[in-house]
């Protein structure tokens, strides 16, 4: 088979580093990918909303299969475009992929459907969202309606915070389009946990749960990232609390979706709050999560490509999907200055060192003209991953190994999967 994967992070780099374990692959390529995935794929210069360009090119290698990675391209219509040009592509439709692409759709959906999430209003007058929210209590909620790279969502603790993200959302147009209708909801107390499931139709095979950490700092301080740093599986939580979240969220979703005539057929991804009063849905995605992936796959035993193969051709039903015991722990090296305005260009030295006991998944890097080097590229860099028979010593290899890496202002989170070791992160 010849595979072309389409994206270009850490998500995409996990995705490849999975498919490339296929015996039957016998081509892979990566549009546009990065300075890690050229390592096992041939990257193309074109990119992930360049339709034509990528249609092109698969018709030109005679491309068997094309996997999307990011949310971009799905949110607007990258798989009815393929499949309209006569290939064969994984992930969800445009009509589909619109829970992500649109807060407001996935809570109005959640709302007929009775699927548990938290209290909300959305709002296209800024005037109005500006009245509603002087009525809440706080802490609360604030949400540009569409994509924002994983940015688009503040917890405001104070009335002048709360303010400010607002009219940075509609007013200063922050994530430009995205925040041109907002959600502003309740803030829900409890740890959050992100749930992936394989789906076709009705049909859901869930994935082993993991935890991300969104705040840039220790402590879960800072600004809201893409991600710092995830862990797998969740020892300090109950198998029970996972079924009722499948049983009350994932499920009755991906029903609702067929009800609606948007049948969903790709990776959903339920991010979710345990609460008190049992699981609450944050979000939905239509893809897979970055960082997530990165400790899921390595737990995967069964073929990711084959697995893909069947959701595409209707038959996830018949797919056997198993997983190991083991645990895997992210952590992601971040450029100086992100979340905000940061460099580009750095050298990055001890990427090799690091591989001797971790994966390295490369998120923002590029190959240097000589193709010899790989530079800083992104703001979050890499992702190192460190696997073991428990969640202490996966982290202990995880920041053993990020420990040998370095480029000029490289930062990380010194806490990611604290919580699984400490009594203060039990769910009970």
């Amino acid at each position: 088979m010849k595979v072309l994967v389409v994206g270009r992070g850490g998500r995409e780099h996990a995705i490849v580093w999975a498919i490339a374990q296929n015996p039957r692959v016998d081509k892979l390529y990566c549009a546009p990918g990065n300075g890690g995935i050229a390592a096992l794929a041939e990257c193309v210069p074109v990119t992930e909303l360049d339709f034509a360009g990528i249609a092109a090119f698969a018709k030109e290698k005679q491309i068997d299969f094309v996997v999307i990675g990011p949310d971009d391209p799905l949110a607007a219509g990258i798989v009815d475009y393929l499949e309209a040009e006569g290939l064969k592509v994984f992930g969800p439709r445009k009509n589909a992929a619109e829970i992500e692409g649109s807060k407001a759709f996935m809570k109005e959906l959640l709302r007929k459907y009775n699927i548990p999430t938290a209290a909300y209003e959305t709002f296209d007058s800024y005037d109005l969202a500006l009245a509603y929210l002087r009525t809440r209590p706080l802490p609360i909620v604030i949400k540009a309606d569409g994509l924002a790279a994983g940015k688009g969502v503040i917890v405001a603790y104070t009335r002048e915070e709360a303010e400010q993200a607002l009219a940075g959302i509609m007013v200063d147009k922050t994530f430009g389009a995205s925040g041109e209708k907002v959600v502003i909801e309740e803030f829900l107390e409890g740890q959050e946990m992100s749930l992936l499931a394989f789906v076709d139709g009705s049909t859901v095979k869930p994935m082993e749960p993991s935890q991300d950490h969104k705040p840039v700092f220790d402590h879960d301080k800072g600004p809201n990232t893409g991600g710092m740093g995830t862990y797998s599986p969740l020892p300090h939580v109950h198998s029970s609390i996972v079924e009722e979240a499948i049983r009350t969220i994932v499920q009755p979703t991906a029903d609702a979706l067929v009800a609606e005539g948007r049948p969903f057929r790709g990776i959903l991804f339920a991010g979710l709050m345990l609460t008190a009063e049992g699981p609450k849905t944050i979000e939905f995605n239509a893809r897979f999560g970055d960082p997530e992936t990165q400790v899921i796959l390595p737990r995967l035993e069964s073929d990711l490509l084959e697995i893909l193969l069947a959701i595409t051709e209707g038959r996830l039903e018949e797919a056997d999907i198993r997983w190991s015991d083991s645990a895997a722990v992210c952590v992601i090296l971040a450029s100086e200055g992100y979340p905000g305005n940061y460099p580009k260009g750095l050298p990055i030295e001890g990427i090799e060192d690091a591989e001797w006991d971790a994966l390295v998944f490369h998120a923002g890097t590029a190959l240097t003209p000589d193709g010899e080097g790989i530079v800083t590229a992104g703001g979050r860099v890499l992702g190192v991953v460190g696997r073991g028979a428990d969640i202490e010593e996966a982290r202990d290899r995880a920041y053993a190994a990020a420990g040998r890496i370095r480029f000029q202002g490289v930062h990380y989170r010194s806490d990611i999967a604290a919580k699984a070791l400490t009594k203060s992160g039990r769910v009970e």
